[in-house]
């Protein structure tokens, strides 16, 4: 059994599982990886420190895999923003045809990207951007719940609500995203009515992952709970996980304190080193409730052949067995009970 969506058809991938951007992880051998296993990697472009630079990593990603990838773009207002048309255009350049945006989407960079054919996936917290966004272009929708890791938005809407309410609000295909590690998480997508689903923290923990290990033997030793929701009063919410930083994030701004006062704390260069040297409270960094859901370190070709294949056992084999006929076991009449060939939906 294979599993096809819109999704899969449109993408060009073999399996309904995207691994969305990741600052600092979304590099050339993790998503070649994702690409090679059938599923859809994004490489993620502000890791790079140049648009030049971008280009170059696309190309290595090219030498490792002839299989469909994109690059992940996340716009966000800020006072020295990157060189986003630069970025853009070495993406057109280099000639990738899948894009995932994220943050704001101004209307030309989308232009730009949609006139040289390329097909847009943005992702997005909420149900009412995902229509402004579909309105104006966006060929599929990645609709993060209050589980993920990254900006969960200020709503606080989990998967299990957001996800039906985007799928009977949009025509185009919708991503699920947010709280997903495993075979069971891509069914109950599914059965919500989305067409794939996407995985951050479950790929961050795979070999080829450019992390370091003992970071990920630490999201295999924590549970669900052991993530922080920072920058809440300032309405800038991000997950992150639980360490000494993070919780002096939260007390600072809770006590009144403002960006500047956690300015130090929060700087991206510790986050990167985080990864790079293995010291989970060096800084900042990313990691999502599913956390809780993971329990080893596979290659990624195990973990997605894994996935697919939890999936189809509980879609061909347990669903069904729950399925009964309904055959009465007393007779409170005398009127004998109709007969009818058709089986019970």
């Amino acid at each position: 059994m294979t599993l096809q969506t819109r999704f899969t058809q449109l993408f060009g991938v073999t399996h309904p599982i995207v691994q969305g951007g990741m600052q600092w992880v979304g590099r050339a051998e993790l998503v070649a990886a994702v690409a090679n296993a059938g599923a859809l990697g994004f490489l993620t472009a502000l890791t790079q420190p140049t648009p030049e630079a971008l280009y170059e990593e696309i190309q290595r990603c090219r030498k490792l895999t002839s299989r469909p990838f994109g690059v992940n773009l996340t716009m966000l207002p800020t006072i020295t923003p990157p060189p986003y048309e630069e970025y853009v255009q070495a993406i057109i350049d280099a000639g990738v045809s899948i894009v995932e945006t994220a943050g704001s989407l101004p209307t030309e960079r989308l232009e730009q990207l949609k006139q040289a054919g390329i097909l847009v996936l943005h992702k997005c917290t909420s149900v009412r951007h995902a229509l402004s966004a579909e309105r104006r272009g966006v060929d599929a929708i990645s609709i993060d719940g209050f589980e993920c890791a990254g900006h969960p938005g200020e709503d606080d809407i989990p998967g299990l609500v957001l996800i039906p309410r985007a799928v009977e609000s949009l025509s185009i295909p919708v991503i699920a995203s947010g709280g997903i590690a495993d075979g069971r998480g891509l069914v109950a997508a599914l059965a919500l009515g989305a067409e794939g689903v996407n995985m951050g923290t479950r790929f961050m923990c795979t070999k080829e992952a450019p992390v370091h290990p003992n970071i990920k033997e630490r999201i295999v030793a924590s549970d669900e709970r052991q993530t922080e929701l920072i920058f809440r009063p300032l309405r800038n919410t991000a997950r992150v996980a639980s360490n000494e930083v993070s919780r002096e994030v939260v007390r600072r701004l809770n006590a009144g304190g403002d960006f500047e006062s956690v300015r130090e704390l929060v700087a991206g260069a510790r986050g990167r080193r985080v990864y790079e040297t293995g010291d989970a409270d060096l800084g900042i960094w990313t990691v999502g409730m599913s956390q809780g859901l993971i329990h080893d370190i596979p290659s990624v070709a195990e973990l997605v052949e894994r996935v697919i294949r939890e999936a189809e056992e509980i879609i061909a084999g347990r669903l069904p067995a729950l399925m009964r006929d309904k055959t009465p076991t007393t007779q409170t009449s005398k009127t004998p009970m109709p007969q009818t060939s058709e089986q019970p939906s």
